[in-house]
């Protein structure tokens, strides 16, 4: 999905939690119904079908229970997106991410066949439909959900590029696929954020620790082989650059991927670097902005709704700007699109290791004009309004009514946001009392 990932360590947080959080976008054009809710493990299929590939999968008998964000309508597949199962693990996937063609020349995605011409159909890989699903309810730790993860991509092969994030209380993994069945995978720092948009975006590898001890790495066990055999590493000085080999510096990156990393460093680190101007260290189109940073001061949950909300406020670029010089207004990809089917934020406490110790904040719709709302993953189901969508447009269910909420205030952002922005701020006082008491009772 062209979506928007922003993952902060537990060092790098206001209150000692890691942090990982996606936009769930749809395509250009339509949107996607989704909906919040707990699968338990009788509701777990033992053998599970891709409705993209055709592939049949064997799972394990011993599922846990998860929250997860499903398609609201069926026929397309599960898109079980992002949860929290109930060994306090969190997960998110995917981002979709770019490659380019000596990769995929070399390793070529697993897309499916349909039978033709007398020949049977071939099944294709895996996907960001299915990666959740079969991954999430068997994990106890972030670090097995990188390795399950990498197992079943050498098994199964993935016929599209993905980023996915694992988290626990005291880690977080980044892995990204490489052609259709290889990939690399990073603990993030626990003083670091990473910012990521549509693009491959790790910058870094140790190759020998993820090949050795995998203290901070992982990779797929022929990776160095792979890199060395088709001349990937495009490296001056030996320092191997994952990005220059395996990503994309197209011209639609610098319109669609770039700018949104460029906006979100510019906001965390303002000071850190020089962002605007002719002598800028970085600017929206840089291809070698950093994939993480150390932030200028602690991240707050919203700090990471703003960044995921925006549209380039306070630059030339923003598309609702109504003053200034006009001739730049919309040219960069916005973070906070129309398109955007769902956020989740979920927030795993130092100090709430045991019941009620982790959140997952959901905002459905156009981030612009939602808000962002915490639920206990701790649970054995969610609210009627939040797992009641359906393909039907309705005020019942929480999805549709941020939509149609959307629709408006876009329409008239100027006279709107005033009004969005204090709906916003009187649902985050109120939801703060229940973050250290689930039954407090809001008068």
């Amino acid at each position: 999905m062209p979506c928007t990932t922003i993952l902060v360590g537990k060092k790098a947080s206001y209150d000692g939690s890691t942090m990982i959080a996606r936009n769930d976008d749809s395509g250009a054009g339509h949107y996607t119904s989704k909906k919040f809710v707990v699968i338990h493990p009788e509701e777990q299929a033992r053998t599970y079908k891709t409705e993209i590939s055709h592939l049949t999968i064997e799972l394990p008998d011993n599922p846990m229970r998860y929250t997860a964000v499903p398609n609201a309508e069926k026929g397309e597949g599960v898109w079980a997106a992002s949860g929290v199962n109930a060994a306090q693990v969190g997960m998110t996937a995917t981002e979709t991410i770019t490659s380019n063609p000596r990769v995929l020349g070399a390793d070529p995605l697993v897309v499916y066949q349909p039978a033709e011409d007398g020949k049977e159909e071939v099944p294709g890989g895996i996907g960001e439909e299915d990666l959740v699903y079969i991954v999430l309810p068997y994990i106890k730790s972030a670090r097995e959900g990188v390795k399950r993860l990498g197992s079943l991509l050498e098994q199964y092969g993935t016929y599209e590029m993905n980023g996915i994030a694992f988290q626990d209380h005291d880690e977080i993994w980044w892995l990204e696929t490489i052609g259709g069945h290889h990939w690399m995978a990073v603990k993030v720092p626990d003083d670091h954020y990473v910012a990521m948009p549509n693009q491959l975006g790790i910058d870094h590898f140790d190759l020998e620790d993820a090949l050795g001890e995998q203290k901070e790495y992982m990779c797929s066990a022929d990776l160095k082989e792979f890199i060395e055999t088709y001349h990937l590493d495009l490296s001056m000085d030996g320092n191997f650059n994952p990005r220059d080999a395996f990503g994309s510096h197209d011209d639609s990156d610098h319109v669609y991927n770039t700018p949104r990393a460029w906006f979100m460093e510019r906001y965390l680190n303002p000071h850190t670097k020089k962002w605007d101007g002719p002598d800028a260290d970085y600017t929206p189109v840089s291809d070698d902005i950093p994939w993480m940073m150390v932030p200028e001061k602690k991240i707050t949950v919203e700090d990471v709704k703003y960044v995921l909300s925006s549209h380039y406020q306070g630059t030339p670029y923003d598309p609702y700007a109504a003053y200034g010089d006009k001739s730049w207004k919309g040219a960069y990809r916005s973070i906070g699109v129309n398109r955007t089917d769902f956020l989740s934020v979920i927030q795993m406490r130092p100090d709430h290791k045991g019941d009620n110790g982790i959140l997952q904040w959901i905002a459905f719709a156009s981030n612009a004009f939602n808000v962002l709302v915490p639920f206990y993953t701790d649970v054995t189901t969610t609210p009627e309004y939040l797992s009641n969508t359906t393909g039907e447009v309705s005020t019942d269910n929480f999805y549709w009514a941020n939509r149609m909420v959307a629709a408006m205030a876009d329409a008239s952002y100027k006279s709107s946001i005033f009004h969005i922005e204090r709906y916003q701020e009187i649902i985050w006082y109120q939801a703060e009392p229940y973050l250290k008491d689930p039954f407090f009772y809001f008068p």
